[in-house]
């Protein structure tokens, strides 16, 4: 067990904010600090931003750098997780960017980088919803819908280093283009952006009557997590058909997942959830009961996850406790 102030760094960058928390061996946060990407500066002007927000962390905890064990780093891929080279990030516009071996040169510590949703999937594991289990799959519901597998306690990448891309299951072969190119993609039928396209399409173009314009702001352009949330309790007819389907969809995909691996558990997280709460997941449990065989349903948790925004900085800071070891 590592002491309380045995202190590792755990970063979360996205593709408009980062954020770095300095995070003790008990999995609690001592300080944290945030600032915008602003992936126009290049990678070398993130990669400088990333710095100046985990030396603002480490000065808010008032420690030294040479106090910090290890660094992890959740971001966006697809990357090498061995490597810590960022192979393709279209959300920073990075290509080939050797992020590990760049950050160990600023501040020689050991540092670690993974996917963002394994890292949160793996924070989950360790200090949220999916503590106590061996093996369990996170399903993120944003813009896109990313995933993460732990079996026996280890993030599994697979050959290529890309399992867990669950957005990209295809639950409905004749359903919509995905960004990918495929059509039917679960990411192409359950996301904050595939919802956002039926909404509208119910409100803007058969003029379906809904309380959600309003609760947005007037606007359907972007339509938040939190509006959708507020006129689903509403009873919104359009927006809680709009959202059933969504969990029809996902939860599908939950029973195909649990045909394949049979996991403890799966945890849902991400923007979407975080916002709708039970009122998805239970059309997802729903569905998932429907669609799976016979018993392999038994025992299989179906929960929120427990961590929100800090999943990230405590997986990431997992990622570095487990490397080190």
């Amino acid at each position: 067990m590592a002491a309380s102030d045995d202190y590792v760094v755990g970063v979360d960058m996205g593709g408009t904010k980062i954020l770095a928390a300095v995070i003790d061996g008990k999995g609690e946060i001592v300080q944290q600090a945030k600032t915008a990407t602003k992936p126009k500066k290049g990678p070398d002007g993130v990669i400088k931003r990333i710095e100046r927000c985990i030396r603002e962390a480490i000065d808010g905890a008032e420690l030294e750098t040479s106090q910090i064990r290890a660094i992890g780093i959740g971001s966006p891929g697809p990357l090498d997780p061995e490597t810590g080279v960022i192979i393709f990030a279209p959300n920073l516009g990075w290509s080939n960017v050797p992020l590990k071996a760049k950050l160990e040169t600023i501040f020689g510590i050991p540092t670690c980088v993974d996917n963002d949703v394994n890292v949160g999937t793996l924070g989950e594991y360790a200090f949220g919803a999916g503590q106590g289990v061996k093996n369990l799959v996170g399903i993120f519901v944003g813009t896109g819908i990313g995933g993460g597998i732990i079996l026996d306690g280890k993030l599994f990448h697979g050959i290529n280093k890309t399992a867990g891309e669950i957005g990209h299951m295809i639950v409905d072969a004749n359903g919509p283009r995905c960004g990918c190119g495929n059509f039917g993609c679960l990411e192409a039928v359950a996301s904050r952006t595939a919802i956002t396209k039926e909404l509208q399409k119910a409100i803007l173009k058969k003029g379906q009557k809904s309380k959600l314009l309003k609760l947005n702001g007037g606007k359907l352009d972007q339509i938040r997590s939190q509006a959708i949330a507020k006129a689903v309790k509403r009873g919104d007819k359009p927006t809680v058909k709009v959202m059933q389907r969504a969990g029809k969809y996902l939860g599908i995909s939950v029973a195909s997942i649990v045909h394949f691996l049979n996991p403890e558990m799966i945890v849902f997280g991400g923007g979407v959830i975080e916002a709708m709460r039970d009122s998805l997941l239970d059309p997802i449990r729903q569905a998932a009961a429907e669609y799976a065989l016979p018993t392999t349903m038994d025992g299989v948790q179906i929960v929120k996850a427990a961590l929100g925004d800090n999943a990230g900085v405590i997986g990431a800071s997992v990622l570095a406790r487990q490397r080190l070891s």
